[in-house]
């Protein structure tokens, strides 16, 4: 029987059934109709035939086929039978490979989210595995957790903070960190590679919202007025501009209000917990009730015939189903000669200051806000919304509003 050459065996071609291309010793090379070519070897073991698999040309060649042949012989010869030594060789790998994987920094991971969740919001569990996810596990996850070194977390940082969210950057360090010393503590691990705070760019500053002084809201309340009296702009656009004024909500939850929302009647707006734009985890939030001044009533009132047959308040007049954009109110700041100047945003910050100067509390302030309160003793006593002394407080804060316009003495009194 003569023997194969590399000739031969690229040339052979499939055909409609499966053959087979002796090349001595039991071994040959077995053509599938697919053209895949695979090297087998044929013996016998303990009385039994046996075929052994070599691999696929052309990833095993001829020569390197023979020498397989070669070994499995020798290893009959010593009485010892291929397929199961081969056998025993995968199993061998495969336990080092699962004993890898059990000291993961995935395996370890998941563990540490089983252990600590049940403690955890919802919302906070699925965001911390998701980051992880994200933006570490496709680097280091496989690695074995005590192998991992400062640099390549390094790196993960950096690709975080080349897309400018820092927020998201500290979070993920700080469970990757956790992670290390839940290792540590399992005795997985024997130090802490995340310790790279000083490997990181600064978090940039927190620009805060511009905002006009106290003394110079009765020019800017003059200068809305003019404009509004030129009527050059869009009378849903002066309104939410106005409420936004009025009531220190923020501009989100004024662009997507409903008329739904609101009780006229009696004066109130309830901000359901799942409108789009409230802060805080949505299992924490809670409507937010804000007390309607009279003169913010008239807004609401005036605008009804305007818009009052649609959904929102302020719709979109371009596009239908939509809300009024976000940049709306700031085109009008701008417009009237404030831009950088003032913000929408900013009558948060001038209904705080100037109530605050009138002696009424912070809490009621801070719940006037929607704000959690920072202070977590007091936030553990405080069960109320402080809804109807609100009232008189936006009420002021409107009467306020109208006196600084018309140039009247606003100088706050203590309350």
């Amino acid at each position: 029987m003569s023997k194969l050459t590399e000739m031969a065996i690229k040339k052979a071609k499939p055909e409609a059934k499966a053959y087979k291309m002796a090349d001595g010793g039991g071994m040959f090379l077995l053509v599938q109709p697919t053209g895949a070519k695979w090297w087998r070897l044929k013996y016998r073991f303990d009385g039994k035939e046996k075929l052994l698999s070599f691999g696929v040309y052309p990833d095993v060649t001829l020569t390197e086929a023979r020498e397989r042949r070669e070994q499995a012989r020798k290893l009959l010869a010593n009485g010892a039978d291929p397929s199961a030594i081969k056998q025993e060789a995968k199993q061998a790998i495969n336990r080092a490979l699962q004993v890898a994987n059990e000291g993961s920094f995935t395996t370890l991971a998941k563990e540490y989210h089983k252990v600590k969740s049940p403690m955890w919001t919802a919302g906070h569990a699925k965001q911390w595995m998701g980051n992880l996810e994200k933006y570490a596990l496709p680097v280091i996850g496989n690695r074995p957790i005590a192998d991992i070194e400062p640099m390549e977390l390094v790196g993960i940082m950096r690709t975080v903070e080349e897309n400018g969210t820092f927020e998201t950057r500290d979070r993920l360090l700080q469970s990757i960190g956790a992670v290390f010393k839940y290792a540590i503590a399992t005795g997985r691990a024997k130090y802490n590679p995340a310790e790279i705070r000083m490997a990181l760019a600064d978090r940039p500053k927190v620009e805060h919202f511009n905002c006009i002084t106290t003394e110079e809201i009765p020019v800017f309340l003059r200068a809305v007025t003019a404009y509004q009296v030129m009527d050059k702009v869009s009378p849903i656009a002066i309104a939410a501009l106005r409420l936004l004024m009025l009531t220190a909500t923020r501009t989100s939850e004024v662009r997507y209000s409903k008329w739904a929302d609101f009780d006229l009647e009696a004066g109130c707006w309830v901000v359901p917990a799942e409108q789009v734009g409230r802060k805080g985890k949505g299992d924490k939030r809670k409507d937010h009730a804000v007390p309607l001044s009279s003169q913010a009533v008239k807004i609401l009132r005036d605008l009804y015939p305007v818009t009052g047959q649609g959904v929102y308040v302020f719709p979109n007049r371009n596009y239908s189903g939509k809300v009024i954009s976000e940049n709306t109110v700031l085109k009008i700041i701008e417009t009237i000669g404030y831009k950088g100047k003032m913000t929408g945003h900013g009558f948060r910050s001038l209904a705080r200051t100037v109530l605050g100067d009138m002696g009424h509390r912070w809490e009621v302030l801070e719940a006037m806000l929607s704000h959690a309160l920072v202070n977590q003793t007091a936030a553990a006593y405080v069960r109320t919304s402080y809804f109807e002394e609100r009232r008189g407080i936006m009420q002021q804060w409107a009467d306020y509003l109208d006196k600084a316009e018309k140039g009247a003495d606003v100088i706050p009194l203590r309350a």
